[in-house]
């Protein structure tokens, strides 16, 4: 099996390290990731400037690929010209450091690679380890070696990648798994104001997630219950409930 392996933390991150060794044995891998950490990119793309890519290497061994772009950049990269002629069977994207349940996954570029790789047509997921300090790397790699088994015996439908959240906790602390859905929340947004050497405003952005759902359910609980959260994410943001509300709106001109 050829499995390509994205990030947006960058191509030097503990955490794509730590999937690549992690997942070795299951096939051949390549990495298509940034240069530098594009977190909350989204599904952002390059079209106004050239995308640079220069081979990466670790510990005197080629690793892959760095690119000057977003992680949807990496994918495209990838998918459309660098590994056009034999594509992957499989996209794993992380292993993120930092949550990415709730309204977090449109922000993500964790998230971001795993959904262009399903737009192009190869099954994806996306890996992410819920701390930002202490990551416990030893239970995502375990969990991403066996969700990837999981994944390639058993692929997603088409136009659905996986989004896998891991609790920061020991390996033997670990519950299991469970299916969850994408928790409803939004970010209570905080900008602080700042003044450059010459007197110019700056803003720096923070914010706290705000649970709109705390249902036993939800990415967010089941990630607290100490389980690791599988939630499958169809690109189609249809809202089907609405359809019939938005056809009494119908008009012919």
């Amino acid at each position: 099996m050829k499995i390509l392996l994205c990030n947006d933390d960058g191509i030097h991150a503990r955490g794509i390290a730590e999937l690549h060794q992690s997942i070795g044995h299951l096939g051949d891998l390549h990495v298509c990731a940034p240069d530098t950490e594009r977190s909350a990119a989204g599904h952002a793309i390059t079209l106004t400037d050239p995308i640079k890519a220069l081979p990466v290497e670790k510990n005197g061994q080629p690793f892959g690929t760095a690119v000057g772009g977003t992680p949807a950049d990496c994918i495209k990269l990838a998918l459309c010209l660098l590994h056009k002629e034999n594509l992957p069977d499989l996209v794993v994207s992380g292993i993120n450091l930092g949550s990415n349940t709730g309204i977090s996954v449109l922000y993500s570029g964790t998230v971001s690679a795993a959904s262009e790789a399903v737009i192009l047509g190869v099954p994806a997921i996306a890996l992410s380890l819920c701390t930002y300090q202490n990551p416990h790397w030893e239970t995502a790699a375990k969990v991403a070696s066996e969700i990837v088994a999981k994944v390639a015996r058993n692929p997603l439908p088409d136009g659905t990648l996986l989004n896998v959240n891991i609790p920061n906790i020991p390996l033997s602390e670990l519950k299991g798994m469970k299916a969850s859905r994408m928790g409803r929340s939004r970010f209570v947004e905080k900008f602080t104001t700042h003044l450059d050497p010459r007197g110019n405003k700056y803003y720096w952005l923070d914010g706290e997630l705000d649970l709109l759902d705390d249902s036993a359910d939800t990415d967010v609980q089941v990630v607290r219950s100490g389980y690791v959260a599988l939630t499958p994410i169809h690109i189609d943001l249809t809202a089907r409930h609405c359809m019939e509300q938005v056809e009494t709106w119908n008009v012919e001109y």
